[in-house]
């Protein structure tokens, strides 16, 4: 099987090119949903983040508190290299085995969705890499509009991460993301036609008029 990446940058459009290639078929692992499963409550992952930040990242409830262990690290890079270091493995784990999973099933393809393959430098396990890229001023306008941030949070979270330009640098194909979302839909579409003919998989296996393709 072979797993191949799609990353972005904030607002850039990579959850939905991830939400079309799972309405085409193609199995999509996604970086963010592991993290989160790699530290719920009773985890390994989660003792290891309150040993080392202590009780104030929980909530009543003994979940993680996402926003009070951000403000933690946000700007700290010793603290956010601690983070990393107790949640990456875990991810990386979790993502191999939900890939062996897949190949046993049979599946030729599948994506692996993560927003920082490029800049934690492992952009070459999952070739060929897809980035969705799209103009700063575009992304800062989406955040503000997804998220409710302000013009200066958008841009201060634009900022903590590398440059599109880089990402698109290290791409195998890119998906530029300043029309409609017809329009990203269609060079979806594309993309994935490349990487079946790429690697010898029958397109057929993904149509478009899978359900939820039409979407």
């Amino acid at each position: 099987m072979r797993l191949f990446g799609l990353t972005g940058g904030i607002a850039s459009g990579k959850s939905a090119v991830a939400r079309r290639l799972r309405a085409r078929g193609v199995p999509v692992i996604d970086a963010d949903q592991l993290a989160r499963e790699a530290v719920m409550p009773g985890t390994p992952g989660l003792s290891a983040i309150v040993a080392t930040f202590g009780d104030g990242v929980l909530d009543a409830e003994g979940k993680l508190d996402r926003k009070a262990l951000a403000s933690l690290v946000f700007g700290d890079d010793a603290k956010r290299a601690a983070l990393n270091a107790i949640v990456h493995p875990r991810v990386t784990a979790l993502t191999m085995e939900r890939a062996a999973a897949l190949a046993e099933r049979g599946e030729p393809l599948a994506c692996y969705e993560a927003a920082l393959l490029v800049e934690n430098g492992v952009a070459d396990a999952f070739r060929p890499l897809v980035v969705v890229s799209a103009p700063a001023d575009v992304q800062i306008a989406r955040a503000m509009a997804r998220d409710g941030a302000t013009e200066a949070e958008a841009r201060a979270r634009l900022a903590a991460q590398a440059p599109l330009a880089a990402k698109a640098a290290a791409a195998d194909h890119v998906i530029d993301n300043r029309g409609t979302l017809e329009d990203l839909d269609r060079r979806t579409d594309e993309v994935l036609a490349a990487i079946c003919r790429d690697q010898g998989v029958d397109p057929s296996r993904y149509p478009t008029d899978a359900p939820g393709a039409g979407t």
